[in-house]
């Protein structure tokens, strides 16, 4: 059951364990990836977290999570490319040094959808299913990413489209057959922060929502 209201939760998600990221006003439990401040240009606006402004920088959770269920909306402007990177390391020159991406993009115009596993709701640069469908450009989207030790899932409008375990001989294999694959530190945290990208364009994300898996 979801609440009518994105910066709510309904009776049944606290139940289960759901905690808001985003409570649709501010940018509490937030930061910057590479300072504790956040740059010009992430906003809350009418219970929507917008990135409306270019190099502002990464910005991620204060929290870090572990195995964590992780559900949100989605919505790009034309050509955008962005995404939501997991189990995020401090330290680094980027957010996704340390951590896997679930890619968010305009399959039609982005620049970076000549490959299949750089299209939306992909693990970036390691493998997507077949059936991922997003809706057009200006319409939310629907993600959810699940991750229990490796084993990773990302899920668009309610279809699982990721579903690989990376510390398994599968998994290794993808990640050496990858541009990752002389990363010493990427997808190696038990945890992390959660990050959202700027790549210099407009994304939105709302309903932002998580619960840590036991």
């Amino acid at each position: 059951m979801v609440a009518a209201d994105s910066t709510q939760l309904a009776a049944a998600e606290k139940a289960e364990g759901w905690k808001l990221l985003f409570d649709g006003k501010s940018l509490a439990g937030w930061r910057g990836y590479k300072s504790e401040q956040i740059g010009k240009g992430w906003k809350a606006q009418d219970g929507v977290l917008v990135l409306d402004e270019k190099k502002a920088g990464d910005i991620m959770t204060v929290d870090e999570f572990g195995d964590f269920d992780l559900a949100f909306e989605w919505k790009a402007t034309e050509t955008a490319n962005s995404g939501v990177i997991y189990r995020v390391g401090l330290g680094e020159t980027a957010s996704y040094v340390t951590g896997p991406e679930y890619q968010v993009l305009d399959n039609e115009k982005a620049t970076d959808n000549k490959e299949y596993d750089h299209l939306a709701a992909s693990l970036y640069d390691i493998v997507l299913e077949k059936n991922a469908k997003t809706k057009p450009v200006g319409e939310w989207n629907k993600g959810r990413i699940r991750v229990r030790g490796w084993h990773v899932e990302h899920w668009l409008n309610d279809d699982k489209v990721v579903d690989v375990d990376l510390a398994s001989p599968e998994g290794k294999a993808l990640l050496q057959a990858s541009k990752f694959k002389d990363w010493k530190k990427f997808a190696t945290l038990s945890r992390g922060h959660i990050a959202l990208q700027d790549h210099d364009h407009e994304v939105s994300f709302r309903a932002i929502k998580v619960r840590e898996l036991k």
